[in-house]
């Protein structure tokens, strides 16, 4: 299965949910629906498999990850101690494209995803260039020199030095740190982790 490339703002208002990271997402407005919907007219209700199915594709193109390799992120959550719905969104979260969009080090997880495959992303002072890299706890995530200097990326910083970081990380400039595991609490996306894993438990 290729990556999604079609009009990000499509998938937005097909998951109700700003997937693509822009604060103008057609989906922020009142009265957005899914595409080909227009007015205040109320989807078909639908069955409890497509629910379940729809969340757990909104969570793929949130985090940008193909059908595989989602269901290896699951296998491998399930066997941890932790709820696996919790556990699957940890695996999630702590990729390195998305650490770096979490960190305000780019504007979006596609962008974010960009840098890395691009080589201008550290961790703990090597080049890595996977964007489903996981960073763990002591890990240092910081951009290349090259990078830094980009124009939009010292926009970005300047816009975004107020902006709180999630608090399993700590930035300063263009460095940021691994402290903790990402908890659920810390994780502010709009999923019912519970309907994921109803769906691969069928």
């Amino acid at each position: 299965m290729a990556r999604y490339t079609g009009p990000k703002h499509k998938l937005c208002r097909a998951e109700g949910v700003a997937l693509c990271g822009s604060a103008k997402c057609p989906v922020t407005r009142k009265n957005a629906g899914p595409p080909g919907q227009h007015g205040q007219k109320g989807r078909r209700k639908q069955s409890e498999y497509a629910v379940q199915l729809r969340e757990k594709q909104k969570v793929k193109r949130m985090y940008g990850v193909l059908e595989r390799q989602f269901q290896r992120y699951y296998n491998l959550a399930s066997r941890k101690k932790e709820a696996t719905g919790e556990a699957l969104l940890e695996i999630l979260e702590t990729r390195l494209d998305n650490a770096l969009f979490r960190l305000n080090l780019a504007s979006s997880r596609p962008q974010a995803r960009q840098l890395v495959s691009h080589g201008h992303v550290f961790v703990n002072s090597k080049k890595v260039n996977i964007p489903s890299y996981n960073v763990k706890i002591g890990d240092v995530i910081s951009l290349s020199q090259k990078a830094s200097s980009l124009e939009f990326i010292k926009k970005l910083s300047e816009e975004t030095k107020e902006s709180i970081i999630p608090t399993w990380l700590e930035k300063k400039a263009t460095v940021g740190k691994v402290k903790s595991n990402p908890k659920r609490e810390d994780i502010d996306v709009e999923v019912n982790e519970r309907l994921i894993v109803e769906f691969y438990s069928r």
